[in-house]
């Protein structure tokens, strides 16, 4: 019986103590345990106001009622009841004056209280606009030269849905800007002649670039043709990657597997690629051998094992293709289909250097990559020659070609003033809480 007596008094006092720390304690209003995020729902509604340029025309017609009526409609609409504000307008100046000027403001009560928080959003005036220029490849340096394969006597391949001449043109006017001169090069003789080192329009031959348009096929000048009776013309691309050395080109290939075909109506009107189309002969996985020995400068050609291509699948592009993809504008799909991939075994076989990884590499192969050659004289390493590989699937995408060129050579953009006289202001909004716990 005393024992239940006793549990029954430590019940009583516990309870007690319980009732007594509870009606002296002191409890956080709720906004103090969860507070509204006052800086962030004011930046929010800014954006939402000028989501349809509501808050950019309104900021520059400051003595527009109708405007600001509708603007302080909006404003109240975004807001919960319980936060009141004040948004204020002001003129962004470049004088030695005060910076910024308000010229307007509307409030929805005398104070904000205690607790009010605010963010700040620069408007651009309707009747601007901003003009971004591209620095010239070359501008700091040698080069600037862009030449775009079109030869009109030379058949393409793998460049399924498209023609070497939409191609071309789609290049121009991607890269154009980006270099001081883009030359076409309209058939084989004129490709004869910059090989052998004669500029076509007085432009500079070192240090170009090199776009071929006709896909796994390479336009081969009928001179040329004439050096080599063995019907595999891989030591044309042996002397290719010659001149791409001597000259420190860039060379590129923007679809499937480089160097497998050599093409031209002329010499090779009689020919056939095994699929119908005529112009051209195949040299297949020797190809790109002969290219690289050629890059690497090695006293002569050796035929012999070839390199194969790798099928990697599903690509994703590397998080620098991304970057230079949102800094120049250009935004081909993120991921593509690669089954023309090189391996990684030319790196070292070629003394080739991976300078801008388009694709992420996939086990041992490389997707699209640009190679630049490396060559160590006096103790001191160099690139001379660079090849443009881009292992896609039949149909290509010359995004990728614009992209993988400018994420390497790196043009900066330069863009206008955005805080020139007159042009910009600068709307504040400060909020503050009422009522309610």
């Amino acid at each position: 019986m005393m024992r239940t007596i006793e549990v029954l008094i430590v019940i009583i006092i516990i309870t007690g103590a319980f009732l007594i720390a509870s009606f002296y304690a002191v409890l956080p209003w709720p906004r103090q345990v969860s507070p509204m995020n006052l800086r962030r729902l004011s930046f929010t509604t800014l954006q939402m106001l000028d989501s349809n340029y509501a808050l950019s025309t309104a900021a520059f017609e400051t003595d527009n009622n109708t405007l600001w009526g509708g603007l302080q409609v909006a404003l109240s609409a975004s807001l919960p009841p319980n936060v009141i504000y004040n948004l204020t307008v002001y003129d962004v100046s470049q004088g030695g004056g005060q910076l910024y000027v308000p010229v307007a403001s509307m409030s929805n009560a005398e104070s904000l209280g205690a607790t009010s928080d605010a963010s700040s959003y620069l408007v651009a005036s309707s009747n601007v606009t901003f003009n971004v220029t591209p620095e010239k490849i070359g501008e700091h340096g040698g080069g600037g030269t862009l030449y775009i394969l079109n030869c009109s006597d030379a058949p393409s391949w793998w460049i399924t849905g498209y023609t070497a001449n939409s191609l071309a043109q789609d290049l121009y006017n991607l890269l154009s800007p980006y270099f001081y001169r883009t030359i076409m090069v309209q058939s084989t003789t004129q490709l004869a002649q910059i090989l052998d080192g004669n500029a076509l329009q007085g432009e500079t031959l070192q240090s170009a670039v090199v776009i071929n348009t006709c896909g796994e096929a390479v336009p081969i000048p009928s001179n040329y043709a004439d050096l080599y009776n063995d019907n595999s013309y891989a030591e044309y691309f042996y002397e290719l990657g010659k001149r791409v050395n001597q000259y420190n080109w860039t060379w590129t290939s923007i679809v499937g597997w480089p160097f497998y075909y050599v093409s031209n109506t002329g010499k090779f009107s009689s020919n056939e690629n095994g699929w119908g189309i005529y112009g051209m002969v195949g040299v297949g996985n020797p190809g790109l051998n002969a290219f690289l020995q050629g890059l690497d400068n090695r006293s002569s050609y050796v035929p012999g094992s070839s390199q194969t291509s790798v099928i990697s699948g599903v690509v994703y592009l590397s998080s620098q293709a991304l970057d230079s993809s949102n800094y120049y504008g250009v935004y081909p799909s993120p991921y593509q289909t690669s089954t023309r991939a090189l391996p990684t075994s030319i790196l070292n076989t070629y003394h080739l250097n991976v300078t801008t990884y388009v694709f992420n590499p996939v086990d041992n192969s490389i997707p699209a990559a640009v190679y630049r050659h490396t060559v160590t004289s006096g103790g001191t390493s160099q690139y001379r020659g660079a090849f443009y590989a881009i292992g896609l699937t039949r149909t290509p995408d010359i995004r990728l070609t614009a992209l993988g060129l400018l994420a390497d050579y790196k043009p900066r953009l330069y863009r206008s003033e955005y805080t020139a006289n007159g042009t910009s202001r600068l709307a504040v909004l400060q909020l503050g809480l009422v009522g309610g716990v």
